[in-house]
């Protein structure tokens, strides 16, 4: 069995549990995520300060409502967009129609690293 890093982290379960641009995540290491749109160039590293919950080998940290010390480090991968979204809206006899469509911006990560208090994790 191999005991690479990603591994051990799979193996373990270690997860973080963080909140960007008003919506919460749950994001595990050597991961990508989709996150809406971060200011940030490509190959960036953000480090997201807004840690809710982490849960690792030793156990789970709760954060009242955050947990001091802990962060998340993201590396930008790539901008992009999201899928197209059609709203379409009829007002029957009236002859009242609106179409409208809505491609949303979109910002890929890969999670890094979720650092508690100083000290790596994964």
């Amino acid at each position: 069995m191999s005991s690479s890093p990603a591994a051990a982290a799979e193996a373990n379960g270690t997860y973080a549990i963080v909140e960007t641009s008003g919506t919460q995540f749950w994001l595990q290491p050597n991961r990508y995520y989709d996150l809406d749109r971060i200011h940030a160039e490509v190959d960036d590293t953000v480090t997201l300060e807004n840690v809710l919950l982490v849960k690792d080998a030793a156990g789970t940290t709760l954060g009242h409502p955050f947990i001091e010390g802990a962060s998340v480090e993201l590396k930008v991968l790539e901008h992009r967009r999201g899928q197209k979204i059609i709203v379409y809206k009829m007002r029957p006899k009236k002859k009242t129609r609106r179409k409208n469509g809505h491609r949303q911006e979109l910002t890929r990560v890969m999670v890094q690293a979720i650092t508690v208090a100083g000290k790596a994790l994964a």
